[in-house]
């Protein structure tokens, strides 16, 4: 097997994956965005909101005696429908629930700490359509490897 191979995944992928894992089997957040869970990487051609991208993201070197650790903040950003912000505000909330101080489990790494740093809320002037932006802190440690 290549060192490559056996290296874990990188630790903002990892932890976007597992909140992936946890938003997208919640029956209420799914209901909320209009019968599922959608979360995108880029804008959904064609899809009509509720539905959320992953935003702007950080991840900074905080590794202390030998331990690899990264200091993550991340956006998760939620559309509501053109005239209406509640779709969106009640999605992140939601989603805020779930994963605040939530036990992921990160491939490759442990997870320290994932907080909800703030929940804002923005109109978009041009298409009306109101975003609801979710911002997380997360504290992740790469597990040894076997």
């Amino acid at each position: 097997m290549s060192d490559a191979l056996s290296l874990p995944a990188n630790p903002l992928l990892a932890l976007r994956a597992a909140i992936l894992t946890v938003l997208g089997t919640d029956a209420e957040l799914g209901r909320l965005m209009g019968g599922a869970v959608r979360i995108h990487d880029e804008p959904p051609r064609g899809a009509a909101p509720v539905y959320a991208l992953f935003g702007p993201a950080e991840m900074r070197d905080d590794s202390v005696d030998g331990a690899l650790r990264h200091t993550h903040r991340l956006g998760l950003i939620l559309f509501a429908r053109p005239g209406s912000s509640r779709g969106a505000i009640e999605a992140a909330g939601r989603a805020a629930a779930l994963l605040h101080e939530a036990l992921l489990s990160p491939a490759g790494h442990a997870l320290s700490i994932l907080r909800v740093e703030s929940l804002a809320c923005a109109r978009d002037e041009r298409s009306g359509e109101t975003r609801a932006i979710l911002t997380l802190q997360a504290v992740t440690e790469r597990l040894p490897t076997s």
